[in-house]
Parts: structure tokens; C-alpha cells; sequence
């Protein structure tokens, strides 16, 4: 390639960095005629809307609408220019996630960066949580919830609460048993009260519903007539196989961590019930009982509104629904080998036996 052609090569890919980055549900400008032809929905070969390739949710929308935004469905457009001029800046920290619930702009700015640059720099943050597309904001809602207004999960009913309690009196069961000149380490003392997502069992946002992970958000769609594969990068568990035929649901008698899921389509939007789910799952915060309900319409070339609707009457006081765009993003999908070499709780137990040993005066090691 001589010196003419690289900087020609060169002009290209900066141009094409500095195009700006749309966010999902954001107006068109009207001060220039869109010449593009009409968008048709691409079709798979029998028929129905085409929803394969590699997605991302990533987003720096909260789930959750943040205090200071009570009552503000959405961001001004100002608002939201300026936010995603910040959240897409070079630099950001990816995992940054909880800025964006800080009321102080300066605050949020600074917290955007890894407080330990320019001395280290985080090999993933930098390498493998980067995507084409800047992660932002979703839309110009300040939160995913769509339902309830005010943006928030509902409140738990008595026995989710109740639930609830049960753990955290474990936790303070561990906490009274101290061993002296320990303290803290109570919970590390016993399985029951570590996450199953330590031990690489169930991510909260592995779905369904999914949520947007901290990263490795990409999500791959096969289809075929009968079936719709959905595939997360960040699991455990194996890819979601959706049945389109119409069979029903297994017995209630079988339950699974991702619960089990059947798919139909209603005009060009792929809609998934699941049910069956263990009360080990723990959706924020909710029980075997949990009902879910997807939807998936390609609305362009580039995104699928993702939307959702989870009901479980003995959790939560009223149904809650959320909004996630799927962004389409290049693969390919990376395996998450979670549980290879993952000793954890092996070893976060055996060195609490160890303390409570050396506690006990016998000095073992």
C-alpha cells in the first residue's frame, strides 16, 4: 500500500469514529431531509421477522430510576446530549455503571475514570469491554422500568419480606458467632450465605428476563421455523432453546434456575412466556412463583426492543415492566469457562477453618 492509499485509509476510519452515536428512541434531526430509502423488515425463510446476529444491552440506563429524577420520566434533550457526550468520552470506565445515579455532574464525571490511572490500567476495561459502538445511554428515559411511573421496582409483599428476613438472620447468626479478633470474616464462614453467582451457579441478569450484565453483555439470536436459540455471552447455563411449536409447558413439578420457556409469534413480535422457576433463582428478590413474559420486535436495522414484563404475586405488590434496547454489535461470542478452576468456596471455607483454628490457641496453619 503506498502513502497515498494509507492516508486516504486512514481519513476513512476516523470519519467514520467521529459520526456521532444514536441512542435507541432519540429524534431524528428535521434540519436535513433523511434521502435514506425506507427500512424493510428482513424475513427469515419462512416468513417471520429476522431476529438473528450478535446484540448488546449495554447501557448506563439504571434499572431502577434514580432519587433525585423522582418524577422525571425523561431526560430533556439537553439533558441527554450532555450525558452522552460524558458517558461515551474517551476513557470511561465501562463498569462505571453506578455514576449515572449521581445527582453532582462533577461527582459523575469523576467517577466515570478508574481512580487508579494512568499507573495500571484494567486489561479487560480496555481490550474486551470496549465494543464498535461507546456504551451510553439507552434512550431518553431515566430509568429501563417502564412500569410502574415512577420508575421503580414495587415494594415486596409480606412474605417476600419475610424471605428476606430469613437470610439476614443467618447473616447476623454468623456475624454473633464471631470468633474473637476475626471480625468481618463472619461472612465467610459457611456456604449459605455466599451468592450463587460467586460459585458461577445463576447471574441475576442471565434472564429471564435479562438485564443488562456488567460486561460481556452480547447476546447471539438463532431461528429456525420451530425454534429461537437465544445465546448470552455471560452464563453458566446453556444457551435458552425456545420452542415455537405450541407444546406446553413442562410439569410444575420441574424447576429450573432460567425456568422454562415457550415462544409465539403475535404479527412481527416474538413474544416468550416462562415459568417454572426455583425459588433459588431470586429475581430481585422473588420466588418459584415468578412469571415472565418477553417480547421482541426488530424496529431497524441496527435494534430490537426488548421488552418485559415479570409478575409473581407472592414478591412483589403489582407486575413491573422494563424497556431494553438490543443493539446490534459484531461477535463473536466468547466462552464464559466460569467453572473451570473455580475453587472459591473451597478455599474461602478452608482458610475460616484455619482462623477459627488459630483462634482456638492451637496455632495450626
Amino acid at each position: 500500500m503506498n502513502n497515498h492509499s494509507f492516508t486516504a485509509l486512514v481519513m476513512v476510519i476516523a470519519a467514520t469514529w467521529l459520526v456521532p452515536v444514536p441512542i435507541f428512541g432519540q429524534a431524528k434531526s428535521q434540519t436535513k431531509p433523511d434521502t435514506a430509502p425506507p427500512w424493510t423488515l428482513p424475513r427469515t425463510a419462512d416468513g417471520q421477522p429476522d431476529l438473528e446476529g450478535y446484540w448488546t444491552t449495554q447501557t448506563f440506563t439504571p434499572l431502577q430510576r434514580p432519587e433525585h429524577l423522582s418524577g422525571q420520566e425523561f431526560y430533556t434533550e439537553e439533558e441527554t446530549a450532555e450525558l452522552q457526550s460524558q458517558l461515551t468520552a474517551e476513557g470511561v470506565d465501562p463498569l462505571a455503571r453506578g455514576a449515572i445515579n449521581l445527582e453532582d455532574a462533577g461527582e459523575r464525571a469523576q467517577s466515570l475514570y478508574q481512580t487508579n490511572r494512568p499507573t495500571y490500567v484494567h486489561y479487560d476495561n480496555e481490550i474486551w469491554l470496549r465494543t464498535r459502538v461507546p456504551k451510553g445511554l439507552s434512550s431518553q428515559r431515566t430509568s429501563l422500568i417502564t412500569d410502574p411511573p415512577n420508575g421503580r421496582i414495587p415494594p415486596l409483599t409480606q412474605g417476600a419480606e419475610q424471605r428476606a428476613a430469613v437470610l439476614r438472620d443467618l447473616r447476623q447468626e454468623r456475624r454473633d458467632q464471631r470468633v474473637a479478633g476475626h471480625d468481618g470474616g463472619a461472612a465467610f464462614d459457611g456456604y449459605e450465605v455466599r451468592p450463587l453467582s460467586e460459585r458461577c451457579v445463576e447471574w441475576p441478569h442471565n434472564g429471564p428476563p435479562m438485564l443488562p450484565p456488567a460486561y460481556n453483555d452480547v447476546h447471539q439470536i438463532y431461528q429456525t421455523p420451530d425454534y429461537v436459540v437465544v445465546h448470552t455471552e455471560l452464563n453458566n447455563n446453556l444457551p435458552r432453546i425456545i420452542p415455537l411449536d405450541g407444546r406446553p409447558h413442562i410439569s410444575d413439578n420441574i424447576r429450573l434456575f432460567p425456568g422454562d420457556s415457550r415462544g409465539h409469534w403475535e404479527g412481527e413480535t416474538l413474544v416468550v412466556e416462562t415459568k417454572n422457576f426455583t425459588d433459588k433463582t431470586r429475581f430481585q428478590g422473588s420466588s418459584e412463583s415468578l412469571h415472565v413474559v418477553e417480547r421482541f420486535t426488530r424496529v431497524d436495522a441496527d435494534t430490537i426492543r426488548y421488552e418485559f414484563t415479570v409478575d409473581d404475586p407472592t414478591s412483589w405488590t403489582s407486575p413491573w415492566s422494563a424497556e431494553i434496547p438490543m443493539v446490534k454489535t459484531d461477535g463473536p461470542l466468547y466462552e464464559y469457562a466460569c467453572h473451570e478452576g473455580n475453587y472459591d468456596v473451597p478455599h474461602i471455607l478452608s482458610i475460616y477453618r484455619n482462623l477459627e483454628k488459630q483462634a482456638a490457641g492451637n496455632g495450626s496453619r
